[in-house]
């Protein structure tokens, strides 16, 4: 199997190439890369069958790589410091990766499950995680029991959270659960048009229908979501913000 190693820090390529050696496998190493630019000349070049991918590189991510190199054919071990969002993305995505420094018994069950998927499998699983590393993406990918769920944020009016569960309600009358607590998605949500009014919700201000100075939100299919005495104030200002964009 031959291997291309990309990523931008030389004692991590030189730690991994060691490491390789030690577990006397069938993995050619053949070459190098720091930066995505390099890496794709390298990789039309050679065609490697598997490569060991930086997500943040010198001049891009490592999905800005899988962007210009989708015509080949290859599979990917995704190597990463430890980041939330990264880290969230590839387990949401059930894609493998190796947290740095690389562990030589985590190299081996990574290299022990690439080699049996395959690499349109491992595709599409690449796919689901960039949706949600992407910060300007305008979907959600939810983690239900037996599905990914794809949520379109302009049609998501508003999330409920109870006991570590959060509802997403959708304009079209669906709902779907996920057993996370509605911390885990505020900071996404609110990087576009929501809000959290309260410890229990995060509101789409696009479907707000009228806010009463009492503390009530109305929301245009009639929910009513409440607002806490301690978040008025910043959702006040929020509200009006985001009306004058």
């Amino acid at each position: 199997m031959k291997a291309l190693i990309v990523e931008d820090k030389a004692y991590i390529r030189k730690g991994l190439l060691n490491l390789l050696q030690l577990l006397e496998t069938e993995v050619e190493v053949i070459g190098e890369c720091e930066s995505v630019k390099e890496a794709v000349v390298v990789a039309n070049a050679c065609k490697p069958d598997l490569i060991f991918l930086d997500i943040n590189l010198t001049d891009g991510t490592g999905f800005d790589f899988l962007d210009e190199t989708e015509n080949l054919h290859f599979k990917v071990i995704f190597i990463t410091a430890y980041e939330e969002y990264a880290l969230k993305a590839l387990k949401i995505g059930a894609v493998d990766y190796l947290l740095k420094p690389v562990d030589i018994e985590e190299l081996k069950d990574a290299l022990n499950k690439v080699s049996k998927l395959s690499v349109n499998t491992q595709k599409q699983q690449i796919k689901t995680a960039k949706q949600v590393f992407s910060n300007d993406s305008d979907t959600l990918i939810l983690s239900l029991q037996d599905s990914f769920q794809i949520i379109d944020l302009k049609e998501l009016m508003y999330c409920e959270s109870d006991k570590g569960y959060t509802t997403f309600y959708l304009n079209n009358g669906k709902k779907h659960l996920a057993s996370k607590s509605i911390k885990e998605f505020e900071e996404q949500l609110t990087q576009h048009s929501f809000t959290r009014p309260h410890q229990s919700f995060i509101v789409n201000l696009k479907f707000i229908e009228k806010y009463d100075k009492s503390g009530v939100i109305y929301l245009k299919n009639g929910k009513k979501i409440p607002v806490s005495t301690r978040k008025k104030e910043n959702f006040i200002t929020r509200l009006f913000t985001w009306n004058k964009k």
